[in-house]
């Protein structure tokens, strides 16, 4: 890993996933997790200022990216949880069937390998009657912004981790096994490439 994947690249991502338009979907979602919760790329823990912990049983958190986890346990220490970190991918989720209540995905679904196979091991670990909750940046409606975004993504998946702008948010959830209970997109402030988010609720089809 060089210097910049392991020390400035984490910085950047943190600092763009920290602005407000998108701190204001988290304020909207994370409220409604409860049970035993696991949280997929929980990164450097920008979710976990917005948990409510009187709901919360337990609360697992998944990355690869180890070298962020300093950071996340300090927001969890900020935010009065106590979270469970662990350096793995959610390709291969270590929980057996029906694990928890709640599933957490936020601005993750674009830079996994295989997103579709990560939303099939998260169906897997959720109870019946369990939710994933998601907020992901995707493919844009129009033609437009999406030929904008299929030029970009090349160019800037080196530079954010792997993140795609141009994946499609809605099929992945359905290809994943996923069905919509509650679901919302538009734009956030910014060029439109970067800028259409989708967030929601769902449940195994």
């Amino acid at each position: 890993m060089n210097l910049y994947d392991r020390y400035l690249m984490p910085r950047l991502i943190d600092a763009c996933c920290g602005l407000p338009a998108i701190q204001a979907h988290r304020a909207r979602l994370l409220p409604l997790a409860r049970g035993a919760v696991l949280e997929i790329g929980i990164g450097t823990g920008r979710n976990l200022p917005f948990y409510d912990g009187t709901r919360i049983t337990m609360l697992h958190g998944l990355d690869p990216a180890a070298q962020m986890q300093r950071t996340a346990a300090r927001r969890a220490r900020a935010a009065g949880l106590t979270v469970q970190l662990i350096p793995l991918s959610a390709q291969q989720i270590p929980a057996p069937d029906a694990h928890y209540d709640t599933v957490v995905c936020t601005f993750t679904l674009c830079t996994l390998p295989d997103p579709v196979a990560a939303l099939h091991e998260m169906r897997r670990v959720l109870a019946p009657g369990g939710r994933l909750l998601f907020c992901e940046h995707g493919r844009a409606p129009e033609p437009s912004v999406q030929r904008w975004q299929d030029r970009l993504t090349p160019w800037w998946k080196p530079l954010a981790g792997g993140c795609h702008l141009n994946r499609d948010v809605r099929a992945m959830l359905r290809d994943g096994g996923f069905a919509p209970t509650a679901i919302d997109s538009g734009y956030i402030a910014g060029p439109r490439p970067f800028a259409h988010i989708t967030r929601g609720v769902a449940v195994a089809a």
